[in-house]
């Protein structure tokens, strides 16, 4: 069994457990995290939507990111992720949220921004967590480091600790 469908596999057992369900949010990762999720059987008890946000104009009009933000801070950032951690919660009614944005590479970074930066947003009810990651390897490579830390995180989030500790 591969990392991403262990974390998966206890992210649903507490979910389950504490009867609560989860959304993701994702641009980098388009998807990849809903898709580890809903590999587990029976997830839809746990697993309530999947928001893919690829685009800027997506990410204000499904998760209402204030489109400033990105004029202001750019999508990799910790008020993006924030707002789209905020909206997949409150559209989906899920406990539990996860939202990223990065660069996924091979191209599209900067000295500020180089190819591995993602950003993470974590939230159970209305209290956000964010954190900068900066993953190395090929584009494959960064998006499943993503995953696996937004599982991680995840995990860490229903057991009542802050997730980006750890």
């Amino acid at each position: 069994m591969d990392e991403l469908t262990r974390l998966a596999e206890e992210l649903g057992a507490r979910l389950q457990a504490c009867a609560a369900q989860v959304t993701t949010a994702e641009s980098c990762t388009g998807g990849g995290i809903a898709e580890a999720i809903t590999r587990v059987a029976g997830s839809s008890a746990w697993f309530e939507a999947g928001y893919v946000t690829y685009s800027n104009v997506q990410k204000t009009r499904q998760l209402q990111v204030p489109e400033v933000l990105f004029e202001q801070v750019g999508a990799v950032s910790r008020e993006v992720v924030e707002a789209m951690v905020a909206g997949a919660r409150r559209h989906s009614g899920a406990r539990f949220a996860v939202a990223v944005s990065g660069v996924a590479g091979p191209g599209g970074g900067s000295a500020e921004k180089p190819v591995g930066t993602v950003w993470l947003a974590w939230a159970d009810g209305d209290r956000p967590f964010a954190q900068r990651c900066l993953f190395d390897g090929d584009r494959q490579a960064v998006r499943r480091q993503t995953a696996e830390r937004a599982l991680a995180g995840l995990i860490r989030l229903t057991a009542g600790e802050n997730p980006v500790e750890g």
